[in-house]
């Protein structure tokens, strides 16, 4: 019994209130007054549709009966659903709002329900044959729409509770005669009342409303999971770029490491001059400044030419274009990302002049190749990344810059890829023979793409 009690509790408590972040919270809360919106809607369409079947069918009373309850009933109710629908969509309904309402819509069930005796003209107890008390589920099952077992339990209980008044009524507003019978037939064909039959009533109410309740409690567990889970997945995608999420939410299997796929791809990198200069020169705010403007900048480009963030290496960004989405076009991608990187950082540098401030140029160069692009790590930590020959050489090319005396360049063989691949680049572009790239087995012709 001291466990059952207990599991009631813990139904009715608030399990919001501890233990969740306070994001994932204002989600489950965010979810709950929809869900509050989306009762109001029914309730509004349980009263429209009583009130339509109670105007078109033929009345079940005499026409010359003083007292009409139902549509007085109907009426508060659609203006006190009306005025709750209203609120909940300006503003957070407080819970002790949702308790009062539980409490009036199930005391106005049973009013309606007690006053029947008056209007049809017979004993109390007539009321307590009212097919009318069905809706008391409807009631209970409205509040399940809001993933809270406590409000379910709050309506099982004073629908119970008012049931078992309306009984004590009838037993006890005649002392001559409690209409009390032991005899089913009796019962089924007079105003006489078997309380065994009362009493199914008031279980059943509690049965329903406590099978509601557990299952509701099970389903807020998996809401409250779905919500934390999705709320984590949308603040870790963040730390990776769109392709790289998508591909690990999508994945049909656990994605482990040293599994991974051969890609032809073409590899960029950007780079900033002189940082480390200013590193040593400027502050910790107006260096972590820099590089989010930096960042800022050229992230969206990248995207914006079908490239992916592989990496961020400081000052450094490294990104693919065909590694993690299979392209036709990655080396015509790369240098048309490339060559709207640069014309974004020189607009970039003249307003950190025009503003006083640090305005470092930025490097860039892009290879191709045949790359390997999978997860590597172990299983308490996984990444995904590229391998191969193009990953180093753009590196490499990236380096070479400050010895040309160039912004950015690519292999010869890239560009020529590029050009068969779409890339129209906006002008006849330098080629130089023979270069030594640093860390190359051999020279290689590169050409400039930003002097």
């Amino acid at each position: 019994m001291t466990s059952l009690v207990e599991s009631w509790k813990g139904l009715w408590a608030n399990e919001e209130a501890g233990g969740l972040p306070t994001r994932v919270r204002e989600q489950i809360r965010a979810q709950q007054d929809k869900s509050e919106i989306l009762i109001g809607w029914f309730q509004l369409a349980v009263v429209v549709i009583l009130g339509t079947l109670y105007l078109v069918s033929p009345k079940t009373f005499a026409e010359d009966a003083d007292f009409a309850p139902v549509p007085w009933a109907l009426a508060t109710y659609l203006l006190l659903t009306l005025g709750r629908l209203l609120w909940a969509h300006k503003r957070r309904l407080p819970a002790w709002s949702l308790a009062i309402s539980v409490v009036f819509d199930m005391t106005l069930l049973m009013v309606l329900i007690w006053s029947f005796h008056l209007q049809y003209q017979q004993p109390a107890s007539f009321y307590l044959k009212a097919p009318t008390l069905l809706y008391v589920f409807i009631f209970i099952a409205l509040r399940a729409l809001r993933f809270e077992a406590r409000f379910v339990l709050l309506a099982g209980i004073v629908a119970a509770a008012g049931w078992g008044v309306m009984i004590i009524y009838v037993v006890a507003i005649d002392p001559t005669d409690t209409m009390i019978t032991r005899n089913y037939v009796t019962y089924m064909t007079s105003n006489a009342i078997l309380l065994g039959a009362e009493f199914d009533k008031m279980i059943s109410i509690l049965l329903v409303t406590g099978i509601i309740a557990v299952a509701l409690q099970r389903a807020k567990g998996l809401l409250v999971r779905a919500v934390t889970e999705q709320t984590a997945a949308r603040e870790l995608s963040r730390f990776f770029d769109p392709e790289i999420a998508a591909r690990i939410k999508g994945a049909e299997q656990e994605i482990r490491a040293g599994t991974g796929e051969m890609r032809d791809a073409a590899i960029l990198n950007l780079d900033m001059r002189g940082f480390t200069k200013l590193v040593g020169q400027a502050s910790t705010d107006e260096v972590i400044g820099l590089l989010a403007e930096y960042q800022a900048r050229m992230v969206p480009v990248i995207q914006k030419h079908g490239g992916t963030i592989d990496k961020f290496l400081g000052d450094g960004i490294m990104a693919t274009f065909g590694a993690t989405v299979p392209s036709e076009t990655y080396a015509a991608d790369a240098l048309a990302a490339l060559e709207e990187a640069l014309r974004e950082a020189r607009d970039w540098q003249k307003e950190r002049v025009a503003e006083g401030q640090p305005s470092p140029a930025v490097n860039g160069a892009v290879a191709t190749g045949r790359i390997l692009f999978g997860a590597v790590g172990d299983e308490t930590r996984l990444e995904y990344t590229v391998i191969g020959d193009a990953v180093n050489l753009s590196a490499k090319l990236e380096k070479a810059n400050k010895d040309l005396g160039v912004m950015a360049i690519c292999d010869a063989a890239s560009y020529e890829l590029a050009l068969q691949q779409g890339y129209q680049p906006p002008e006849e572009r330098p080629r130089h023979a023979g270069i030594e790239i640093a860390g190359t087995a051999r020279p290689m012709d590169v050409v400039v793409i930003g002097a």
